[in-house]
Formats: C-alpha cells, sequence, structure tokens
C-alpha cells in the first residue's frame, strides 16, 4: 500500500535464555573448583625448579578450568547478543527516515543562523569602516562634509524558539582542531599505543623508533594433551 514504510527483512523473533548462572549445577561444580584453586595457588611456594612441574601442572589445569567456564558463559551470553543485535538492527531501520529528518532540519535551522549571523557581522564591519573614514575626514578636515550613512544592522537572532510544543535553541559545543603539530606541548601528544603494540608484535625490536624502547615481556603459555 502507498505510504506504508518498507520493513522487509525485519523478522519478529522470541528469544529464551537462561539468566541465573549462580544455578546452573556444573557452573557451581566450577566455582567450587576455582574456590579450590585460588586457595592453593596462594598457598603455593616455589622454591626450587622442582617445584615447577606441579605448579605447571596446576597451571594447566586452571587455564582448562578458566576456558570451561569462559564457554559457559559464552552459552548464557551468545542468545542475548544474538537477541540484542537483531532489536539494534530493526530499530536501526525503523528510525531511519527519523534521523534523516532530524539532521535535515537541523542542519537547515543551522545553516540559516549562520546566514544571518554573517549577513550581521558584514553590516558591523561595513558600519565600522563608514565610522573610521568619517573619523579620519573630522581629523583632516574638522568637518564631515556628508553624512556617515549607517547601514542598518538587522537584530541578532533569538537563541531560543518558544513553540506550543517545546523550546529549541542553540547550545555551546566546542570542539578543536591541531592546526600546527609541531608547536602542539608535549603532553598533549599521546602515543599511538595501538599503532606501537602492533609493531612491536609484528616486528619486535627490529624497527627503531625515536623515543620508543621495544622489550620482550614473556608470558606463561600452557597447552593441555
Amino acid at each position: 500500500m502507498e505510504g506504508e514504510p518498507n520493513l522487509q527483512g525485519i523478522v519478529n523473533t522470541t528469544a529464551m535464555v537462561e539468566v541465573r548462572p549462580d544455578l546452573d549445577l556444573q557452573i557451581k561444580s566450577f566455582y567450587t573448583e576455582a574456590l579450590k584453586a585460588k586457595e592453593y595457588a596462594e598457598a603455593r611456594i616455589i622454591a626450587t625448579v622442582e617445584d615447577l612441574t606441579p605448579a605447571s601442572e596446576d597451571l594447566l589445569l586452571i587455564r582448562k578450568l578458566k576456558k570451561a567456564m569462559e564457554e559457559k558463559r559464552k552459552e548464557y551470553i551468545k542468545p542475548l547478543q544474538d537477541h540484542t543485535k537483531a532489536i539494534n538492527d530493526t530499530f536501526k531501520t525503523l528510525m531511519e527516515p527519523i534521523e534523516i529528518a532530524d539532521k535535515a532540519t537541523s542542519e537547515k535551522i543551522l545553516a540559516f543562523n549562520l546566514k544571518q549571523k554573517l549577513i550581521r557581522e558584514e553590516q558591523e564591519r561595513i558600519n565600522a569602516l563608514r565610522m573610521e573614514a568619517a573619523k579620519k575626514e573630522m581629523e583632516l578636515k574638522g568637518e564631515l562634509t556628508e553624512s556617515v550613512g549607517l547601514v542598518e544592522v538587522m537584530p541578532e537572532i533569538a537563541k531560543r524558539t518558544v513553540t506550543e510544543l517545546g523550546t529549541v535553541g542553540m547550545r555551546d559545543s566546542w570542539t578543536y582542531e591541531v592546526i600546527n603539530f609541531a608547536l602542539l606541548p608535549n603532553e598533549y601528544k599521546v602515543a599511538d599505543t595501538a599503532m606501537l603494540n602492533t609493531i612491536a608484535k609484528k616486528y619486535h625490536d627490529l624497527k627503531p623508533i625515536p623515543g620508543v624502547r621495544f622489550f620482550n615481556k614473556p608470558i606463561l603459555a600452557g597447552n593441555t594433551r
């Protein structure tokens, strides 16, 4: 039917999800094991090379338990994530027209306000030039040969427009742009940590960068049989 929105592809679904992992017997069992592992790990002392074998075996068991608990967490979370994504995708489609309407109307109001502001500034600039010229003529001749002829300056636009539905108005929204990075104080020059981490992982210490030290910080990795 003409005028109806195109809602093809939007599917109405109902998600059945479990929301009480604390009542899951398997998870409760995992938690009991985790408490024992925590207590034992905190009390553990590694003083000799021989102590490394049982510690490593326990670490592998801990990692295995962590993996099992993480998989259970994902079992609970995934249906919620899938349903949330479906809802967000649907509302993105449903709200697209109103978002466009909001953006278009806002931009037109802002454009009109800016145009009026520029006109007013130009009128004020013209009057300032004419007043300056009149001042110089007075200094030179002691009199004015003709009237200054100031242009009429339009009044400033009200900061708020009041309607029966409410009020729409301008509010400050300060931002910035860097116009000369070299002049920026050092405390505002923030390192690109994502890029530096990528370089460290890919090139290790084979790609020097002034002011940066790349170094290896080993972590324990384990593979269970």
